[in-house]
């Protein structure tokens, strides 16, 4: 989860000559209909791309004492790149199909969710959260597209409860509950700034499971996972759990008694209840349905009418922000890309994509005791080099390009170096 101002940072032209029709099947039979997604070239990025982003992830390893990684970038024009580097705790070698904490990417699902529930006229984006979640008179103002867009006024929760979640990770939170340390916090206006509020998104959550009787897994999988074919991803159950079947092995560095880190002994944090992020970050995914989500959403495939000026009115993530760094509708736009970053014990975990373009990145570090800042860079790090790769045969490279160099962020990553 984001921690105030440290979280830096239709298809055309192009990508249109590429672009075809993909029906993507085992939609649900109350859901949206078949889906449109860019088409792909159907070939590894060039070598000494790969080249480049194998690097950039294994310097971001070393930086934040992660022993794995994997990453994914999507480039529609040239080729894709998806790789697991390190090795789990008995030596075997990491794998692609691993699934991990999705982090906030979550916050961009739940927000597709209430988009959809307002084209088919089951709340309007104006209500407020009070309609559905009792309790909080206070919040009268607050409406459901405030907690998407993170201008409801409210704090977080995360950096007051976020210590016990290592060492009670067994607790199953209510949503109320957890919601409740941000919601009690000095409030500021409603809908003049954007607030980092892991609180907002929870509640938003809650208010679409009453508007609908149904569970907020389920509405991910009727709007979200089934319509994309999302096969391994899910919001899982309240009992403490590695996420998913086959998980990436999760760390955390704890302190030593004189406040220096006790880097030759991470802790396994990859058992945890969902229920500490909820709708916010509670999520597990894999590489390639995380990319395949990402990219989906920032071209618009599953967006419904009402979601049209969705990412229209963005705001600065923080005081003083460079204009090219903003949020809205539950996603950060960095340059022209659409995404999230964040972290659970365990993970951090990034996810962006180009709506021009079609340009997809995703990366996830099993160490979350550096800053999420970190995964952050590190995503916009691939993406530079992403977008700089060469078109593939007949293709036509897009004009496109992003407010900063790979090398920036590969210097700002190499700062950290928590155990070096």
């Amino acid at each position: 989860m984001a921690a105030g101002w440290a979280r830096r940072r239709a298809l055309t032209g192009a990508a249109a000559l590429l672009a075809a029709t993909l029906l993507v099947s085992g939609c649900a039979a109350d859901g949206p209909g078949d889906v449109d997604l860019p088409d792909q070239v159907a070939q590894e990025l060039p070598a000494d791309v790969v080249t480049q982003l194998d690097e950039a992830v294994r310097s971001a390893m070393a930086a934040s004492a992660s022993p794995g990684a994997i990453a994914g970038v999507w480039a529609p024009w040239s080729g894709r790149w998806v790789s697991a580097i390190g090795t789990d705790a008995s030596g075997a070698a990491l794998d692609v199909e691993m699934t991990f904490r999705a982090a906030d990417v979550t916050r961009m699902m739940t927000c597709d969710v209430l988009y959809a529930l307002v084209d088919e006229g089951v709340v309007d984006l104006d209500d407020s959260v009070v309609e559905y979640v009792q309790g909080y008179p206070s919040l009268q103002a607050v409406t459901l597209v405030d907690l998407c867009n993170g201008t409801g006024g409210i704090g977080a929760y995360e950096p007051v409860i976020g210590d016990s979640w290592i060492t009670n990770p067994n607790r199953i939170w209510h949503p109320l509950e957890i919601a409740s340390f941000g919601i009690g916090q000095p409030r500021s206006a409603v809908g003049s700034e954007y607030r980092e509020s892991d609180s907002g998104y929870i509640l938003l959550g809650l208010a679409l499971e009453r508007a609908t009787n149904r569970s907020a897994a389920d509405l991910y999988d009727r709007y979200i996972f089934r319509p994309l074919g999302l096969e391994n991803t899910v919001l899982p159950g309240n009992r403490a759990a590695a996420p998913g079947a086959a998980p990436l092995p999760g760390y955390r560095i704890v302190a030593n008694p004189d406040g220096s880190l006790a880097c030759d002994a991470p802790q396994d944090v990859s058992q945890l209840s969902a229920s500490v992020g909820f709708t916010d970050s509670g999520v597990v995914s894999n590489v390639t349905d995380l990319g395949r989500y990402v990219q989906a959403t920032a071209v618009g495939a599953l967006a419904p009418e009402s979601a049209e000026g969705r990412w229209s009115a963005p705001l600065p993530v923080y005081p003083g922000a460079p204009a090219w760094f903003t949020a809205t509708g539950g996603a950060l736009q960095a340059g022209s890309l659409i995404g999230q970053y964040g972290g659970l014990p365990g993970y951090l975990t990034a996810a962006f994509a180009d709506p021009q373009t079609g340009m997809t990145v995703v990366v996830v570090l099993n160490n979350s005791t550096a800053s999420e800042q970190l995964v952050g860079d590190l995503a916009f790090e691939l993406a530079a080099i992403g977008s700089r790769s060469p078109a593939a045969g007949d293709a036509v490279a897009p004009e496109f390009g992003l407010p900063w160099t790979a090398q920036q962020y590969h210097d700002a990553i190499n700062q950290t170096n928590i155990c070096r």
